[in-house]
């Protein structure tokens, strides 16, 4: 196999003239560089450089190969440049997976800081409801998720950032007996009919264990898993609903939205990250733009 450091030597002498002229250049002594070209006509099994009085020159075989070391040289080059545009954030990719109710507010924002700062970088958006995006994120398919998860210990595999609570408000018929209280216990539902919003995971979880919190267990009588639509079958009176406020969007007209007075349900929103991820100047900025967009969310 040919040395590839030994072609850059000889490639140094062929363009310099001389041993003496690519020892000076290269920081060797003239025997160091005879003795690597040497070693490369052995490996070579040809004469690449012929005496010409003082100086040298080149064999055809040594032009060949110096041509071989200029194209080597160029990508070695090209390929470092490259190499220090992804480690400064200039280019790259970066997949985001995310829910649709984080979109607006905290996807959106953090996109846009993201082509501001960093415009060479490709992003992929995938959103993901229902489906678990940790599975992606811990296999190295995707860079971040947001994801709904309990505060607490972080997955296997997986570094959870914690960007807001999001608060869960009650949302009722406009005719509602409860509908002219400003506030509401969670347990004044406790004997209403409801119409779910969730999906079975995280959220539906949230839901569910603040209810049994306050002693109950909600009695579905529609399931919509769609926030707008839970909010239609709320106005044609066919129960009660939990939306988080990131999820509410706009109000349909024949509801009322009250808050809850005492502990209110709650949905923890996390960024995450593979725990072994290496730096990445681009995964930093839209961190660090969700985490500024999470805490100027009303």
């Amino acid at each position: 196999m040919i040395d590839v450091r030994r072609m850059q030597v000889l490639r140094t002498v062929v363009t310099s003239g001389s041993v003496t002229a690519a020892a000076t250049a290269l920081g060797y002594t003239p025997s160091a560089i005879s003795q690597q070209i040497a070693a490369l006509e052995k490996e070579t099994g040809i004469a690449l450089l012929e005496r010409v009085g003082r100086g040298v020159r080149p064999t055809e075989a040594g032009l060949l190969l110096t041509e071989y070391a200029d194209a080597i040289g160029r990508q070695v080059a090209e390929a470092e440049a490259a190499l220090a545009d992804l480690r400064t954030g200039r280019t790259g990719r970066l997949a985001v997976r995310y829910f649709a109710t984080a979109g607006a507010s905290l996807v959106a924002p953090a996109v846009a800081r993201l082509r501001a700062e960093h415009p060479g970088v490709r992003l992929e958006l995938k959103l993901i409801d229902p489906d678990d995006p940790l599975p992606a994120v811990r296999e190295g398919r995707a860079d971040l998720a947001l994801v709904v998860r309990p505060r607490g210990a972080d997955p296997d595999g997986v570094r959870l950032l914690h960007l807001l609570d999001d608060t869960y408000v009650a949302v009722l018929p406009a005719a509602h007996p409860l509908a002219g209280r400003p506030g509401l216990a969670l347990a004044d539902l406790a004997d209403e009919p409801w119409v779910g919003s969730e999906w079975p995971g995280p959220c539906l979880d949230a839901q569910l264990e603040a209810c049994a919190e306050a002693g109950f267990r909600p009695r579905f009588v529609v399931e919509s898993e769609d926030y707008a639509t839970a909010q239609g079958f709320v106005a044609a009176g066919l129960g009660v609903g939990l939306i988080p406020r990131l999820g509410l969007g706009s109000t349909h007209p024949d509801v009322v939205v009250r808050r809850f007075t005492g502990p209110e349900p709650r949905r923890s929103l996390h960024a995450a990250v593979r725990a072994t991820a290496p730096p990445q100047p681009a995964l930093r900025t839209f961190v660090r733009a969700l985490r500024e967009a999470a805490g100027a969310t009303p």
